[in-house]
């Protein structure tokens, strides 16, 4: 059984569309924490703007709200115009809005270049999940959803490094990094076409290119469960810097346990064929949310060694339920609506990331640190258990089926 997963990797790893396509995933990790070792020195290079405590603070959110925005319009155009054009162009803007703030004169013109490198990545990300549907099937599209989660965890350990590094320099250079995405073009150019909407191969995997009402009442539920699972995700990296301060530790610590929560998350997503053929989609989920569960318990305990045991069982669970998500909607949506449907899972991602401390923080104040973890990690035991209570029955209803039939 693991043979055909280390088939569909071989062939991934060959195939210089998936190269191209995981390094699109990639950029989406610089979007918005590339800058983040870069926001004091800026918040001082403009000391003379009466909101430039806010405005640097609003930075690296900035891109997220104007993806959960824009998203589903870039789905409607890649069903219209192609998935070609819509990456090309994404990146083409990421490179421009992103290394903006090498030369821009104030904080207003860098955050507004912050909104439009938002809609780069949502055109990227929604014409690259159309892509991903476009060009592959089976073990190869598990395995490539798998691999593009690990690409976005490595991904972002690589640029917050250089990010921090060139911070050294001066507060602007860490824009710089985006201009790197410039190298991924030629390539792009090259091998990223346009698959024919009557080609077979579109339709594999496809709800049987029908376009009745059972596909869009499931794919609402995985939209809606998409985003509690990243409002969840996201209590870590804007809940947990202010959780370790109150105990005494500084950006380091704080560093080591993000560090560890990526490390870990990049692992396990490579993995991710390998569970789903084992566990099944229903199981996959199981195990991710059974694992963010402990994790955000042994985060509740408070002791400082469990952090770090916490941060990597959070990335693990997160790096198994995610890429789950894409590979359900991808053989759920016909083909002629794969851009639409990637472009509505892309704002779901937002939107969770998004509302995570609008609500976390309230929650905080009421219950502090420890009780957000604890409750967290009840909810996320109790969606595990509605995992496995749906998996038992898919599995009792397979049992049951051909004795129906006969």
């Amino acid at each position: 059984m693991d043979s055909l997963g280390t088939a569909a990797r071989k062939t991934i790893w060959r195939d210089a569309r998936a190269i191209a396509l995981l390094m699109a995933a990639m950029l989406t990790t610089m979007a918005n924490a590339t800058i983040s070792p870069a926001l004091p020195g800026l918040q001082r290079l403009f000391a003379e703007d009466p909101y430039a405590e806010i405005l640097t603070r609003l930075l690296v959110p900035a891109p997220s709200l104007s993806v959960a925005l824009s998203a589903p319009i870039a789905g409607l155009a890649a069903d219209r115009f192609g998935r070609r054009r819509l990456l090309l162009l994404g990146v083409i803007l990421f490179v421009v809005a992103g290394s903006a703030g090498l030369f821009l004169p104030d904080l207003p013109t860098i955050f507004t270049s912050r909104l439009v490198l938002g809609l780069a990545v949502g055109l990227i990300m929604t014409a690259q999940t159309a892509l991903i549907g476009d060009y592959f099937s089976g073990a190869e599209r598990s395995a490539l959803t798998g691999l593009q989660i690990s690409a976005r965890n490595f991904g972002g350990l690589v640029f917050i490094a250089l990010a921090g590094c060139a911070a050294l320099i001066s507060p602007r250079m860490p824009f710089a990094i985006y201009a790197l995405a410039t190298i991924l073009l030629p390539l792009m150019w090259r091998v990223i076409v346009d698959v024919s909407p009557l080609s077979p191969g579109q339709c594999v995997g496809a709800a049987a290119g029908t376009e009745g009402t059972s596909w869009r009442l499931f794919f609402s539920g995985l939209v809606l469960l998409q985003a509690l699972t990243n409002l969840l995700f996201f209590i870590v990296p804007t809940q947990l810097p202010f959780f370790f301060d109150a105990h005494g530790h500084g950006g380091g610590f704080t560093g080591a346990a993000l560090g560890t929560l990526m490390l870990s998350g990049g692992v396990f997503a490579l993995l991710y064929p390998r569970f789903y053929r084992t566990a099944s989609y229903a199981g996959v989920f199981v195990l991710g949310y059974a694992a963010m569960a402990l994790g955000f318990a042994l985060l509740s305990a408070g002791a400082d060694a469990l952090a770090f045991a916490g941060g990597a069982s959070i990335g693990a669970g997160y790096a198994l339920v995610s890429p789950t998500f894409v590979a359900l909607v991808l053989n759920l949506a016909p083909a002629r609506r794969r851009g639409l449907a990637g472009g509505i899972l892309t704002s779901s991602v937002f939107i969770g990331q998004f509302c995570s401390p609008l609500l976390s923080t309230p929650a905080i104040s009421a219950f502090h640190y420890e009780g957000l973890f604890g409750g967290t990690a009840l909810l996320l035991a109790t969606m595990a258990l509605a995992a496995a209570v749906c998996a038992a029955v898919a599995r009792l209803r397979s049992r049951l089926s051909p004795t129906a039939s006969s």
